[in-house]
């Protein structure tokens, strides 16, 4: 049973990361009705991205590959959707071409600066950047489903700003690498040699 437990987390990562690349032979081949099968995808992917954390936590397997290999898919598969949706959804892109090149270059330099200290990828899983993913997903789904979005992706577009430079400052903060950030406020926390609380659902 222990055995099991250990690979269901395991499991669930891969598997948000094979449907990103299934997500992509889906747009190519302009399968019918791609926006149902397009939005599910992205349902299974959210959902294996809450519990494989959780089950992890709870059945005490959530070691350091389990929580690098996570971060490192969570990128593959949101990766996989954006082009994807790039497929269907050009025009978009397009007019928000600044703005997403900005967000994602922020996305990028949180990587960057954190395998530059710690040779390590990054593995902070903030609170913030949890509900910033809801946005994503939210935003996504308008797209899959309406190919436009408005104020969703304004909202979704600075609050990824404020999340990514959450996310740099605790990577420049720590003194070694540390999974499971929750915030800003944590990472100095552990800068003063304090102990912190994590949420099991979220941390």
């Amino acid at each position: 049973m222990n055995s099991i437990k250990k690979h269901i987390p395991i499991s669930l990562v891969i598997l948000r990361g094979l449907i990103g690349f299934l997500l992509i032979y889906l747009s190519v081949i302009k399968i019918e009705h791609y926006s149902i099968y397009a939005v599910s995808v992205l349902v299974v992917g959210l959902l294996s991205d809450i519990f494989d954390g959780i089950l992890a936590r709870k059945w005490g397997v959530a070691t350091e590959l389990i929580r690098r290999l996570d971060s490192s898919i969570d990128l593959v598969f949101f990766v996989c959707i954006v082009i994807a949706t790039y497929i269907q959804c050009p025009f978009f892109f397009q007019y928000y071409k600044t703005s997403l090149i900005a967000l994602f270059g922020f996305e990028a330099l949180t990587y960057v600066v954190c395998y530059i200290r710690f040779k390590k990828e990054i593995a902070t899983h903030t609170i913030g950047a949890k509900f910033w993913t809801l946005f994503v997903v939210a935003t996504l789904i308008q797209l899959m489903l309406q190919a436009d979005s408005g104020w969703l992706y304004i909202i979704t577009f600075w609050f990824g700003m404020l999340t990514r430079l959450e996310i740099l400052l605790i990577v420049q903060l720590l003194p070694k690498w540390t999974s499971d950030v929750p915030s800003l406020y944590h990472a100095i926390q552990l800068c003063k040699g304090k102990e912190i609380k994590r949420n099991k659902l979220f941390n």
